[in-house]
């Protein structure tokens, strides 16, 4: 994978606009974007944030070089003083983001842009490329992580994945949201993803015998042989001569080998039920069994229901791709600008899609956590300059009906975004991949049951709190004006 210079990975109206910014006086005046999603994928209760490292290397590299600017003069729609301006531009605001990892829910900011109109506007597309897909990723490996009910997960995707990006970052956005490991050697060498794997069914083909092919392996891999069992007869022919290979290798009482097999099509339920039994009676019940062959959550809660005897998971298509629901959509929207004297002048998007209407001005969001169970309560989005009084009782809005309030006492609240850029220089301090997958897991732990849960998921509150709300109010009864004097 070569380095490239993702500057022009952009709409070209992001181009346009700039170009139209700087020649009617607007390049440089300061706007607010948020990144926000909509609706959860696959009708789940939560996501997970991931993807933020990535908009991280691309802001501090963002650059345009000569062929860029070549590129864009051969155009001929783009001003000579708008080419001028990108020979030396650069980032020079500031982003907020919540760190990869969390639990994130509809309609609130997971990250906000303060920039020039022209930087603001051009770094849209790579943040909600980079966010969205990582973030699918990682809502859809927690979902399959928490139905393996502790079994090891690995990714197995990277032959199906959309390209060698959603290869690489998508194994890491997997890891991060609870995958043990990933097939994919690259994700490894470059995000220290672990890597492994074994063997395919062309290495048993390669040899005169299945026998043949798993004693080799045994005597090639002494510390640990997981062999391919579907390739003919996994009963009749797999599991027996599996079971050969490591007589003849290792024998019963090496508890220090990591023994397994793993099955790769047929019933797997029964396959793993009468595996076991086969490797239990011949004197290896510490031998695992894997499974792998188009699984996502639902095929493997139903296999566990099922009585399947399986160790771990090796889960591919269905996760690298999200296959039951491909788009996160994730969206960048302007939430406010400041005038000439700096004051912030709240922005709306109104539309007769309720879903659609946006949230104004510049904001942060808080997490309310039960003291006593350590359990987040509902998550307030404020304006950022305001603070929550944890010590005082908070009324909510239910989310599903607008009229209804939740009382919540005894609570902590806790703000989420981090500051990431300020005028332009890197101010956080980034997590280790390890770090961000260890916090996550610990993230997971807060939320409830009811809210995990894959059909019917309880809709996590999400709320406003009265200030911002009353700036929407004003804005939505003004068809998205000001009132005079504001």
């Amino acid at each position: 994978m070569t380095e490239r210079n993702y500057t022009l990975l952009c709409d070209f109206y992001e181009l346009t606009m700039g170009n139209g910014y700087l020649l009617n006086g607007k390049k440089d005046r300061i706007c607010y974007f948020d990144v926000f999603f909509r609706r959860v994928p696959d009708n789940g209760g939560y996501a997970i944030a991931a993807g933020l490292e990535q908009v991280i290397e691309y802001v501090k590299d963002l650059h345009f070089d000569a062929s860029d600017i070549e590129f864009l003069r051969s155009k001929k729609i783009f001003s000579e003083e708008f080419l001028a301006y990108l020979k030396d531009f650069r980032f020079t605001g500031d982003i907020w983001a919540i760190p990869e990892g969390t639990p994130i829910f509809p309609h609130e900011p997971i990250l906000t842009v303060r920039a020039r109109a022209a930087e603001a506007q051009l770094v849209e597309t790579f943040i909600l490329l980079s966010i969205n897909h990582q973030s699918l990723i990682a809502t859809k490996s927690s979902r399959i992580v928490r139905a393996a009910k502790g079994r090891p997960v690995s990714e197995f995707g990277s032959r199906r994945a959309q390209g060698a990006d959603g290869a690489v970052l998508g194994a890491r956005a997997a890891y991060i949201a609870g995958a043990a490991g990933t097939a994919c050697a690259l994700s490894d060498k470059i995000y220290g993803v672990p890597a492994g794997g074994t063997m395919a069914h062309s290495w048993v083909q390669m040899f005169d015998s299945e026998y043949e092919a798993f004693d080799t392996y045994c005597k090639t891999y002494p510390k640990a042989a997981i062999l391919l069992v579907d390739t003919y007869n996994v009963l009749k022919e797999g599991v027996p001569d599996a079971i050969k290979a490591f007589d003849n290798n290792f024998g019963k009482d090496r508890r220090d080998v990591n023994l397994g097999i793993r099955i790769d099509s047929g019933d797997i339920a029964y396959l793993s039920r009468r595996a076991r039994e086969m490797l239990d009676e011949a004197g290896y019940p510490h031998c695992k069994i894997i499974a792998s062959n188009s699984l996502d959550e639902y095929t493997i809660r139903d296999l566990l229901n099922q009585g399947a005897c399986i160790d771990a998971f090796g889960v591919g298509e269905r996760l690298i791709t999200s296959e039951s629901e491909p788009i996160f959509g994730g969206v960048y929207k302007l939430a406010a600008i400041e005038d000439e004297r700096g004051r912030i002048i709240p922005k709306i998007k109104i539309s007769e899609n309720t879903s659609k209407i946006t949230n104004p001005d510049f904001k942060t969001v808080y997490r309310l956590f039960d003291r006593k169970t350590g359990k987040a309560l509902a998550d307030q989005i404020c304006l950022y300059n305001e603070e929550i009084d944890d010590t005082k009782p908070l009324e909510i809005f239910d989310p599903d009906y607008t009229w209804k309030r939740k009382t919540l006492s005894d609570f902590k609240a806790v703000r989420l975004m981090k500051q990431i850029f300020r005028d332009g220089e890197l101010v956080y301090d980034l997590p280790s991949i390890n770090e961000i997958k260890d916090y996550c897991a610990e993230q997971m732990k807060t939320l409830w049951d009811e809210v995990t849960r894959f059909e019917n998921p309880h809709d996590y509150y999400v709320d406003l709190s009265e200030k911002l709300w009353n700036i929407k109010k004003d804005l939505l009864d003004n068809n998205g004006k000001q009132k005079k004097g504001n």
